[in-house]
């Protein structure tokens, strides 16, 4: 800890470090704001000075703890920690200026509470930024979410309705297992048991959550963003199968689990089994794979793959009319 921070400072972060770990000792408490057991204590006795209730117990399970009725003290954000949170809000929600959207409303409450210095510089950010919109982003609903979450973290299972991109509508208990965001878009990772199947709902299109009373057992080895990415790859319209010539551990490293499922074939290839609604992105995007490879199946990304093609023999003969 800085040797120049005022007794006040110390004691907020004592109190910090006593919120953050109730039963900390005083002891712990001196060895990280890096004072004497004594100023340790000192600090504590700053805090119940002001009106912190901090308790104390003695024993090998004792320590001090945050007792009931305490008033948090206002938030204390460094210059670097508040432009960076404008920032990472203004990155990933583009409302975050419009003062009736409760992103803007919300943000703009913790500049209010900040030191002028401080919040003069993070008003400054915020007003004159200008994010381009993700046209692709879906926000979901706040609450919606909030009950999505909710069951996720108390592993209980919730009944959504759900509106497919089709427009079909449908209700479901499903097994909540993960929120996932992915390129400006919200996904529930879940169990369906409807379809009997994993399931990636997204969440803009959830129409009503109610979370039951049914607790269930969560995936221990579930990778939320691998399971969801490798969800996405499949049940598409056109089928694909890409044989690649390199050593599935060389090349794993760069294919994207979006592209589908990637295993070995011998020791000098790997095969890729995916699916796609675009072929011609999907083809574009195994350009990007720094090996030969061959498309075995999928005529449509066969198709797109000859086109690409096309256009980058025109593109390096300086053919303009391609």
């Amino acid at each position: 800890m800085n040797p120049d921070a005022s007794p006040t400072a110390r004691a907020l972060l004592a109190l910090e470090l006593i919120q953050s770990g109730p039963g900390i000792t005083a002891d712990q408490l001196a060895d990280k704001l890096g004072v004497s057991d004594r100023a340790a204590r000192r600090y504590v006795s700053i805090l119940r000075e002001a009106g912190v209730p901090i308790e104390s117990e003695r024993g090998p399970y004792g320590g001090y703890r945050v007792g009931r009725g305490l008033r948090l003290p206002p938030l204390m954000f460094s210059a670097t920690e508040a432009l960076g949170l404008v920032m990472a809000v203004l990155d990933g929600h583009h409302d975050a200026g419009d003062p009736t959207d409760p992103i803007g409303s919300a943000l703009g409450k913790i500049v209010r509470a900040l030191p002028e210095p401080v919040a003069a510089q993070a008003e400054a950010v915020r007003r004159t930024a200008a994010p381009a919109p993700d046209r692709s982003a879906a926000r979901p609903d706040p609450g919606t979410t909030t009950l999505l979450v909710q069951a996720c973290s108390e592993h209980r299972q919730a009944r959504i309705g759900y509106r497919s991109e089709a427009g079909s509508e449908w209700v479901t208990d499903v097994d909540p297992w993960a929120a996932v965001v992915r390129h400006g878009r919200w996904y529930l990772l879940c169990w369906s048991h409807r379809a009997e199947a994993q399931r990636a709902y997204r969440i803009d299109r959830v129409t009503s959550v109610e979370v039951l009373e049914i607790p269930f057992t969560p995936r221990i080895d579930l990778d939320p963003v691998a399971a969801l990415e490798e969800h996405l790859a499949e049940g598409w319209e056109y089928d694909v199968e890409v044989v690649i010539e390199a050593p599935f551990a060389d090349i794993a490293p760069c294919v994207g689990r979006g592209l589908g499922r990637l295993k070995p074939l011998d020791a000098e290839t790997a095969k890729l089994c995916g699916s796609t609604s675009n072929p011609t992105s999907y083809a574009e995007q195994l350009a990007r794979i720094p090996a030969p490879y061959r498309i075995v199946q999928g005529s449509e990304v066969q198709a797109a793959a000859r086109a690409l093609g096309q256009r980058l023999l025109a593109a390096s003969a300086g053919d303009a009319s391609a």
